[in-house]
């Protein structure tokens, strides 16, 4: 499943935050992308442009679009830090955030809204 290779690439990058792109359809996603932490931190991230445009091209010659980016927190919460919501500028897709700070990962999805960030619910479905 796709929360899995999210987990499972958060973990292989620590101590660094992990990134990635989502595409599909609608709401449902077909696709992970992941995508170079270009800041190599473990309190920040950035995707490297060259591979944002490689994953908008290749989704939209499939008919798909980015639906989702991700990241995860090493070390904090799953909700978004003031970076997070400063970065935040695109109110049509979700923003995914995985912590690692307990023993068991959470993952967890926001919408940009006028107020700051708001939570969704996430629907895991069978591949």
């Amino acid at each position: 499943m796709i929360i899995d290779e999210i987990v499972r690439q958060a973990y292989d990058e620590l101590p660094n935050e992990s990134c990635g792109l989502l595409v599909g359809l609608d709401d449902v996603v077909k696709k992970r992308y992941p995508l170079v932490n270009t800041d190599h931190s473990s309190e920040h991230f950035s995707f490297d442009p060259h591979e944002q445009f490689r994953v908008l091209k290749e989704a939209r010659t499939e008919g798909l679009r980015i639906i989702a980016n991700y990241h995860s927190h090493p070390s904090s919460p799953a909700r978004p830090s003031d970076e997070d919501i400063r970065l935040a500028f695109d109110p049509n897709i979700f923003y995914l955030i995985l912590s690692l700070a307990e023993e068991t990962p959470v993952l967890k999805a926001f919408i940009k809204t006028d107020d700051g960030m708001q939570p969704v619910a996430i629907h895991a479905i069978g591949e």
